[in-house]
């Protein structure tokens, strides 16, 4: 289901060239960069792949952000791993993407942490971008609090 935007809150545009031997860059200048496939090891270049998992990291920290104030706690120290990978698929497409998003919360236990997630990816604006064309897994995982990790 496509769901419209009731107001823009942002609006940004990149340009690419070459495609993945090429370069991308935005309208203002903040991301400029060249581009290598996946496999070839360029140094000081990036991947769409690449660029499209640290964006969902992101997104998925400032949404995990926002639900975890409204349950009064506090997700500023959340580490977000987003894993993203790229493979064939029996679609005439015949290529597709995964995502893994793995979370830890300082002090919080991996099944206390999970309904948080649940929540957070609701509301994310890449989950919903993804969701129903790109299999997305959530892990929660047990991280100790920053004092108990000596």
């Amino acid at each position: 289901m496509t769901v419209p935007l009731t107001r823009s809150l942002y609006r940004t545009t990149a340009h690419a060239a070459g495609g993945r031997t090429g370069s991308v860059r935005t309208d203002d200048g903040r991301l400029d960069v060249r581009l290598a496939p996946p496999r070839k090891k360029v140094p000081g270049t990036t991947n769409p792949e690449q660029l499209f998992a640290a964006g969902f990291a992101a997104c998925f920290t400032s949404a995990l952000a926002e639900v975890a104030a409204e349950f009064g706690a506090d997700a500023s120290a959340a580490r977000v791993a987003c894993e993203v990978q790229l493979g064939t698929t029996d679609t005439p497409a015949g290529y597709g993407l995964a995502v893994t998003l793995t979370v830890g919360l300082p002090g919080w236990r991996a099944a206390d942490l999970q309904p948080l997630l649940h929540r957070a990816d609701a509301v994310c604006p890449y989950s919903q971008a993804v969701r129903g064309n790109v299999p997305l897994t959530l892990l929660a995982v047990d991280e100790p609090a920053a004092d108990d990790r000596a």
